[in-house]
């Protein structure tokens, strides 16, 4: 399932996903694949991104 919340919060820190990748330590590759829902990030993954754009798990990756 595509991962609209967090392209979302990712587009609205105008934050392209090679920066966001930068400040989690990832390729670009995958946050594109976060994003399109081909990809489950770790639980650790999904906290930096979290402390990245500000949000919370609740907010990016649960419905």
């Amino acid at each position: 399932m595509k991962n609209l919340k967090l392209k979302a919060a990712r587009a609205g820190m105008d934050l392209s996903q090679d920066e966001l990748a930068k400040k989690v330590g990832v390729s670009r590759q995958t946050i594109n694949a976060i994003e399109k829902g081909d990809y489950n990030p770790t639980i650790n993954l999904c906290i930096a991104i979290c402390r990245a754009l500000n949000k919370t798990l609740d907010e990016l990756f649960w419905e």
